[in-house]
């Protein structure tokens, strides 16, 4: 029977998670422009309209929990997005097809920073090093299922995969360099043409291999 009493404690529980739950996008926002380091609690009180009472109830690991959390935020999207129809998808075409529109997306043509590309090149790395190694073994794992049900050699389909992620974080990094959306797309249209059969790809020839 729900008294009075227990459907106020449910309604705060609903809360809790709602609001913990819409401070992960901001936090996320903020470690990517600030980095680990950078990101005071001033500056993650302003992005997210939390006190740091609230922040540490909700995070009480503080600024590590946080960043768990965000992490594990991305790792679903990307395994819903990404890495799910790459492995289950009955067309691996139409499925590399999709993981580069969704990454495209996600990215926004290269003006967003990957946090987990970020993350795995600063001093934090090791604080985050299970999920980092996790984020990136899993895309290139799914990617290579897919390029093997092409048909391809399995131990290929393993290098154009490992190639096709080292393009993506590579064209974030030199577009946001560069200031030039127009670089991640090159990459991102390259990995297309060099791995969807039909888009003139060769079964033998790699991202980085300087083969055309």
């Amino acid at each position: 029977m729900i008294t009075p009493a227990s459907a106020t404690w449910v309604f705060k529980m609903v809360r809790l998670v709602a609001e913990r739950s819409d401070a992960i996008a901001p936090l996320a926002e903020v470690f990517r422009e600030h980095g680990y380091d950078g990101a005071s609690l001033a500056v993650i009180g302003k992005a997210t309209g939390l006190g740091k009472g609230s922040l540490y109830h909700f995070f009480p690991g503080g600024k590590e929990e946080m960043v768990q959390a965000v992490l594990g935020e991305i790792s679903q999207w990307f395994e819903d997005a990404v890495y799910s129809p790459l492995r289950d998808g009955s067309d691996p075409n139409a499925s590399i097809g999709a993981m580069l529109d969704s990454t495209d997306q996600y990215f926004r043509s290269g003006r967003r920073v990957c946090l987990v590309g970020a993350l795995a090149v600063a001093d934090t790395r090791d604080r985050f090093a299970q999920a980092i190694r996790g984020y990136f073994a899993a895309w290139v794992d799914a990617l290579q299922s897919a390029l093997v049900r092409q048909g391809r050699d399995a131990d290929r389909a393993r290098i154009l995969a490992e190639e096709a992620v080292l393009c993506v974080q590579g064209a974030i990094v030199l577009s946001r360099a560069l200031d030039d959306p127009a670089v991640f797309q090159r990459a991102i249209n390259q990995i297309r043409t060099r791995l969807v059969i039909g888009n003139g790809v060769s079964g033998n020839k790699g991202i980085v291999d300087g083969s055309s």
